[in-house]
């Protein structure tokens, strides 16, 4: 099993900036994929960003240029890095990992943009 723990979730006016941090533990094998994706009521879970263990990235057209994923492997850890964030980035956002073929998933951070 592989437990995550999301932090730096909150309250951020919009044009601000914030980070995100997951880090995961226990039986890890090979984190070959670590990410972000977020969710809404009502509305499926979406991907923000996700970064392989090679560094190759992918985004969501929504944050591309406002959003950087990174990951310290040495520490199982992914961050997402949100600047210039807007009303429609409010969401719940959940830390992902593939590993060794199983994913997981954490349970949540919000993150709520203010006018």
């Amino acid at each position: 099993q592989v437990q995550l723990v999301e932090s730096g979730g909150g309250l951020v006016q919009a044009g601000g900036s914030l980070r995100l941090s997951c880090v995961a533990s226990g039986r890890i094998f090979r984190l070959n994929s670590m990410g972000w994706y977020r969710q809404n009521p009502g509305k499926q879970r979406e991907l923000v960003a996700r970064m392989t263990i090679g560094g190759s990235t992918n985004y969501a057209d929504s944050v591309k240029g406002r959003f950087t994923i990174s990951r310290d492997n040495a520490k199982n850890t992914v961050y997402l890095q949100m600047n210039s964030v807007k009303l429609e980035d409010t969401a719940v956002y959940y830390c992902n990992v593939e590993n060794w073929g199983v994913n997981y998933w954490g349970k949540g951070t919000l993150v709520t943009v203010s006018s």
